[in-house]
């Protein structure tokens, strides 16, 4: 199936994890992948190098888009490649904190929402000129946006303030869906629960493994590309009639 055959698609944070089983999902359904990456060059340029040997259409580009710049950099080289068109907007790279509400900085929580809600609002606001009717922006928010996972209490880390970053982005994608509604551009949201990556501490312990498995109504460990499938459908024409949502990929947890 080519469901993105001759359509063009940037995702953030393409490096590893969800954004790399994503760029390698819309680069199987015929789609031209632009591979944002911060600081993981090898890992970005040999993702294209993967999606090209296997007949695909693939380039690697940077930005920190935790940088007030960040956005418009990243912009600057997506329309010097994708010319007047961008179909599919990805919305990944992020960073998160665990910690102890007391051991959270206003550093920490400057970095957090400079990079995961930040970032995605100016690069959108940037890329306007290029997305257009049928153009379709799905952001990876994350299944903390509406529920508290693990044991709450002063003296337990949480993620609090990355959860507030998803919460807000999740607002941010229900009013852009509907200002750029009425130009046929959709906006949806991606609600991963935990899963299984690389960067992903907490499902590298027994004990981690059991509290995932204890919330969740399916009992395995979520994979990058349970999530990436979804978004690949969320970014394709079968969704047509899909915008403003959040969309849970989380194994049923906390049913």
């Amino acid at each position: 199936m080519a469901a993105l055959q001759n359509k063009t698609a940037l995702v953030t944070g393409a490096s590893r994890g969800i954004g790399r089983a994503t760029a390698t999902a819309l680069a199987e359904a015929g789609a031209h992948v632009l591979v944002h990456y911060g600081r993981s060059k090898q890992e970005a340029e040999s993702l294209a190098v993967e999606i090209r040997g296997e007949g695909g259409r693939a380039d690697a580009i940077s930005a920190d888009l935790g940088t007030p710049d960040g956005a418009a950099l990243l912009a600057k080289q997506v329309r010097s490649i994708v010319g007047d068109r961008l179909d599919v907007l990805v919305l990944n790279a992020g960073i998160s904190k665990l910690a102890r509400i007391a051991d959270h900085t206003v550093e920490d929580f400057d970095n957090l929402f400079a990079t995961n809600v930040r970032g995605p609002f100016f690069l959108v606001q940037q890329l306007l000129p290029v997305l257009g009717d049928g153009s379709s922006i799905v952001a990876i928010s994350s299944a903390v946006a509406r529920t508290v996972v693990g044991k709450p209490g002063l003296e337990n880390p949480s993620v609090l303030a990355y959860a507030s970053t998803k919460g807000a982005l999740e607002t941010l994608v229900k009013h852009l869906a509907a200002i750029l509604g009425p130009s046929g551009i959709r906006v949806n949201a991606v609600a991963p629960g935990v899963i299984d990556t690389d960067m992903s501490n907490f499902t590298k312990t027994e004990a981690g493994r059991e509290v995932a498995l204890g919330m969740q109504a399916l009992k395995r460990l979520g994979k990058p590309e349970d999530v990436a499938d979804v978004v690949a459908f969320v970014a394709s024409g079968a969704a047509r009639w899909i915008t403003g949502a959040s969309i849970p990929v989380d194994g049923g947890s906390k049913l």
